[in-house]
């Protein structure tokens, strides 16, 4: 069975005209045409802090392999949102019932991927956070 992720985009006024978007991804390994064969499943953790959260780390060992990940911001009041980053880098923010879906590379011993709540306070409640590897080696990755 094929590993495929796909996204479908509508809207009936987003650039004035009608916009319908599909498409399909294949994940494969590195350099190659077999699928993906590894998963983290699903996890889910809960942010109760405006300090990062290491979702994935990378290894110091690192590698040069295949690797995608999935993250949604599972909170439902819109005013809760997650600041993803990498390496120290925001690559973007995740408002309620957003997700993301990207390759990720371990081969810098910095490039964790890690989440923190923003807007967030004590009264607010928890975010719960999603998320997914879907990779092809299980020897240099961790988990945080």
């Amino acid at each position: 069975m094929a590993t495929t992720a796909t996204f479908t985009l509508t809207s009936a006024d987003i650039a004035g005209d009608p916009v319908n978007v599909s498409k399909t991804a294949t994940c494969t390994k590195a350099g190659a045409t077999t699928d993906l064969d590894q998963t983290t499943g699903l996890n889910r953790v809960h942010l109760r802090s405006t300090t990062n959260k290491v979702l994935l780390a990378a290894n110091a060992e690192g590698n040069d392999l295949s690797a995608k990940v999935y993250i949604i911001n599972k909170a439902t009041d819109p005013t809760l949102y997650l600041t993803v980053t990498i390496n120290a880098q925001t690559i973007g923010k995740l408002y309620a019932g957003d997700w993301m879906f990207i390759p990720w590379s371990q081969t810098d011993t910095s490039a964790d991927i890690e989440v923190a709540a923003t807007n967030w306070t004590a009264s607010t409640g928890d975010i719960p956070v999603e998320y997914a590897l879907f990779h092809e080696d299980t020897d240099f990755l961790t988990n945080a």
